[in-house]
């Protein structure tokens, strides 16, 4: 079994930055494809970006590509969501999940308990 913890939310102004962590334990991590959802408020959950098990791989949601970068560090358990030029729109509380699946899309069981991040405009 794997328990993932988010950190790193915060308000934020517009075209401001941050960066979440996820911190994973569990000796199967590495092995894991990861990934980052989002919830905005009065909305579902969507996808935001995904990284294979050994970081050669990444996807990203429309709404993440050109501003998101995710990255992973094994050693450490913990997989990273740098987010710059944030809006007001990337207000959602942000969920950290494993083991996504091959098409780094789909979500595993695995949820984190979300960080909140609100971006002020």
């Amino acid at each position: 079994q794997v328990q993932l913890v988010e950190s790193g939310g915060g308000l934020v102004q517009a075209g401001g930055s941050l960066r979440l962590s996820c911190a994973a334990s569990g000796r199967t991590f590495s092995g894991y494809n990861m990934g980052w959802f989002r919830q905005p408020p009065g909305k579902e959950r969507e996808f935001v970006a995904a990284i294979s098990w050994g970081g050669s791989r990444t996807t990203y949601g429309n709404s993440a590509k050109g501003r998101f970068t995710i990255s992973r560090d094994n050693a450490k358990n913990t997989v990273y969501l740098q987010m710059n030029s944030l809006k007001p729109e990337d207000t959602a509380v942000y969920y950290c999940n494993g083991p996504v699946g091959e098409t780094l899309a789909l979500p595993g069981n695995y949820w984190g308990q979300g960080t909140q991040v609100t971006v002020s405009s």
